[in-house]
């Protein structure tokens, strides 16, 4: 796990793959290793701010990962995954694709329109745009207004540990304004966004992205063929 995008988001990511995982004791759970590294460049401002680029720091932690014996590449951040593509190219691990898996869950559903609860980052570098069209689904962002004054705002205090009310007030407002603005489900699409969804998903049907990705990994992770097959046509992610 590429983790420290941010920290907590990293701490409920290997909760989520414990959870996933169908074990029923200690021995049938997954070797994980997880490199936290906070001091990673800050993915959003790379994008669209020409801040310092987050790829040396990732590759870095990738291959420390490698050498430690890892497989599979989670990188439960969202924005991170702009950069994905140079972190595959440096190292021989299997990457698997958050937003892919995220966009996936919602095609098995009746849903054409998805509302985006992310970063300026995601949005910026059109993470979820080109994949949703290609499955079939629209996106709807929030206002610029919005995503600067709720969303921006609620990622910040979520990542500070600080008025995590106000936080959820901020993501039920922008919520229920992708709602009237003709989404059909809502992504969680910033890693630390679940923590502050509150009254939210009363107001809408949120699948959240990091639980995606631990779907994903436990699924890739699964040896024998037919627990594989038998996980991956029975446990879905849950909406949030």
């Amino acid at each position: 796990m590429l983790g420290g995008m941010g920290p907590l988001a990293t701490a409920r990511f290997y909760e989520a793959v414990v959870r996933a995982t169908p074990a029923d004791h200690d021995q049938n759970h997954i070797p994980t290793v997880i490199w936290s590294d906070p001091r990673i460049p800050d993915r959003t401002a790379a994008i669209v701010g020409g801040g310092a680029s987050p790829v040396p720091a990732m590759v870095a932690v990738a291959r420390k990962l490698e050498k430690s014996g890892a497989e599979i590449l989670a990188i439960p951040c969202n924005t991170a995954h702009a950069f994905l593509p140079q972190v595959r190219a440096a190292t021989g691990l299997a990457c698997i694709d958050m937003i892919g898996e995220t966009l996936d869950r919602i095609a098995r559903t009746d849903a054409e329109r998805v509302g985006i609860l992310g970063t300026r980052g995601t949005r910026a570098a059109g993470l979820y745009d080109a994949a949703a069209a290609r499955r079939g689904l629209q996106v709807v962002y929030p206002s610029d207004r919005d995503q600067f004054r709720l969303i921006d705002e609620a990622i910040g205090f979520v990542k500070s540990g600080r008025r995590l009310s106000l936080a959820e007030d901020l993501v039920a407002s922008a919520a229920s304004r992708l709602r009237s603005a003709g989404a059909d489900v809502l992504v969680a699409a910033c890693t630390e966004l679940p923590i502050a969804l509150g009254s939210a998903t009363r107001l809408a049907k949120v699948i959240d992205s990091l639980e995606c990705l631990a779907f994903a990994c436990v699924r890739a992770s699964l040896t024998d063929v037919g627990d594989r097959d038998r996980f991956a046509g029975e446990v879905v992610p849950t909406a949030v």
